[in-house]
């Protein structure tokens, strides 16, 4: 046999295969704190995708998946028809909007003023404040605001009406659903989202902010030359995650927050979705507007991160 004998393909596979699994056994502790996450990856993401096939079927219960006929893209069909279509594309864009200008700059700011703070334990204490809004549920939030907002009970009216004003429907008036829905995400979500910058900050070489103050640079220029240059990656893939999120809006916000008088601006794909889906038991017109949202989402990223990566940053691929 020639010393110069090509490898047989099947010999190279076995080697890969032996040198990868040699590579999981000798960093098993890694791979053991990946497997709770990639786990939940495959249970609640991946799995769960055949599911997608309801969209192109008329899913009756009682047929089963098998069982339920084929009905192409009908669905998509009778919800681009749908009168109501454009209103929800126009509400659902409008609040995410919205959410984008006001909410997403807002967990920056924020981080960038607790970054600031010199003294560890007053840090520590603003830092547990702001993130406690986080763990309350939307019902507890959309009763805060009702209790602050109602034009009966509410603190704020009553602090008009006793200055001699007329109260305001601020809960039954479309004029201002928006803003109060951002208000409420600002409120609840802002102080969580500045954990991740925090960590960006964290990681900036301390050497560059001395060398900076020995320049004569004050604050504010080490912030902007330093501390912003130094998150501005994540910040460009925290905006473009986001804006696959257009389309999606948080359920449960609007289903509490909603009633008759401001359908007009209220109404979004996911109520929608859970009106006919859930209530009037049409399963698969909910799972087609949701495979909608998903498309949408998807060119949303893919638009975004290619306009990043030609604006020369690094997108999220």
């Amino acid at each position: 046999m020639k010393a110069d004998a090509a490898v047989r393909p099947q010999d190279a596979g076995a080697a890969r295969s032996g040198g990868l699994l040699a590579r999981i056994l000798q960093h098993r502790s890694i791979y053991l704190l990946v497997l709770p996450g990639l786990l939940y990856f495959i249970v609640f993401k991946f799995a769960p995708l055949w599911g997608l096939l309801l969209a192109f079927k008329d899913y009756n219960p009682f047929l089963g998946f098998a069982g339920s006929p084929w009905v192409g893209v009908s669905h998509f069909s009778t919800l681009f028809a749908d009168p109501n279509f454009y209103l929800m594309l126009r509400n659902t864009f409008a609040i995410n909007f919205i959410a984008l200008v006001f909410h997403f700059p807002l967990p920056i700011l924020l981080a960038l003023m607790l970054n600031e703070i010199r003294h560890e334990s007053f840090k520590r204490f603003n830092q547990s404040i702001v993130y406690m809004p986080h763990f309350l549920s939307w019902v507890v939030v959309a009763s805060l605001t009702f209790f602050m907002l109602s034009a009966d009970v509410g603190v704020i009216n009553k602090v008009i009406s006793s200055a001699g004003g007329e109260t305001v429907s601020f809960l039954s008036d479309p004029n201002y659903f928006w803003g109060i829905l951002t208000a409420q995400n600002m409120w609840k979500e802002a102080g969580w989202g500045t954990i991740i910058f925090l960590a960006a900050m964290a990681g900036v070489d301390p050497q560059r902010y001395e060398a900076a103050v020995v320049d004569g640079a004050s604050r504010m220029r080490q912030i902007w030359h330093i501390t912003l240059p130094a998150i501005r990656p994540t910040v460009i893939i925290l905006l473009i995650l986001r804006l696959g999120s257009m389309a999606d809006i948080g359920f449960e916000q609007v289903l509490l927050m909603i009633n008759p008088l401001i359908l007009s601006v209220g109404e979004v794909f996911d109520t929608y979705a859970y009106t006919h889906g859930i209530l009037r038991g049409q399963i698969s017109v909910g799972v087609t507007v949701g495979m909608f949202k998903g498309v949408v989402g998807l060119v949303f990223i893919v638009t975004s991160n290619y306009i990043v990566k030609k604006l020369g940053h690094e997108g999220i691929y």
